[in-house]
């Protein structure tokens, strides 16, 4: 949940919590082939999206989707060289490789907006945005948790510009807390699906990232799952390791009573869908 701070513009709400080193430059280029955190087994270094460059694991059958559908759009998603570090919006870099396993190549904008939650509605847009399903992009700001509507935003004006200042308008008054009680609850994680969303509202602040790829094992239909986050200060979209199974990182199996990732931990109750 984002802490409130009044700057030069109006009331920004901050959504996730900031790690220790996060500020830290990357000052030693010969760092940057190190790898630490997931199996390089399960990577393919020259993958240019999440499907070429994340190997199912051996039994594994990777879901296929349409090409109009959310799970193509989150598979399809662009990746900067593998050995690329985190940009957090003032340009400096998240030099914690252990966290990340690839960068996902987005733009994030200028300004420290977009965070966790920002990050998962910013991707759920962008699919809607590129199908140009406008009427469906809307979300909830958290002071009177009603929904602001891009199409009335937008006033005829479909031009990305403008789909940013939207979106930059979102970023600033929605957070955890607005997308937790926007989104619906999954009853069990057996039935997870790509694009669903572990939310935590947290008490002050929360965290949220988005399932963005799944691989089944046909004999026992076992769903394994790549997950990817945003965080505090605001930075680009990050496909995140297992730091529970590393020779199965960056996969994870949703199971047991808590969900463990590199800065954060959640529950199965906090996994949510899209209505």
């Amino acid at each position: 949940m984002k802490i409130l701070y009044l700057i030069s513009v109006p009331f920004v709400l901050m959504s996730c919590t900031a790690s220790s080193n996060q500020n830290k430059s990357q000052d030693k280029p010969e760092q940057l082939h190190v790898v630490d955190g997931y199996n390089q087994k399960l990577i393919d270094p020259q993958g240019k999206t999440i499907k070429d460059r994340f190997l199912p694991p051996v039994g594994y059958e990777r879901e296929n989707y349409k090409k109009n559908e959310f799970g193509y759009f989150l598979q399809q998603l662009p990746l900067k060289p593998i050995e690329s570090l985190v940009t957090y919006y003032n340009g400096r870099t998240k030099d914690r490789r252990d966290i990340y396993a690839s960068v996902i190549d987005l733009p994030i904008g200028k300004r420290d907006l977009h965070q966790c939650a920002d990050a998962v509605m910013r991707l759920r847009a962008d699919y809607l945005y590129q199908n140009k399903k406008y009427k469906d992009i809307h979300f909830n700001f958290l002071s009177d948790g009603k929904p602001r509507y891009y199409e009335q935003f937008a006033a005829g004006d479909y031009t990305y510009p403008k789909y940013w200042k939207y979106l930059e308008n979102i970023f600033a008054y929605a957070n955890t807390s607005s997308l937790h009680d926007e989104l619906t609850t999954v009853k069990s994680m057996d039935d997870v699906q790509i694009g669903d969303t572990f939310v935590q509202k947290g008490n002050p602040i929360g965290h949220a990232i988005i399932i963005v790829d799944i691989a089944v094992n046909p004999k026992n239909g076992q769903k394994l799952v790549l997950m990817a986050q945003s965080y505090m200060p605001a930075q680009e979209l990050q496909i995140i390791n297992n730091p529970v199974n590393k020779s199965l990182s960056p996969w994870y199996v949703l199971s047991g009573d808590v969900i463990r990732t590199p800065e954060w931990k959640f529950y199965p109750q906090n996994l949510k869908t899209w209505n």
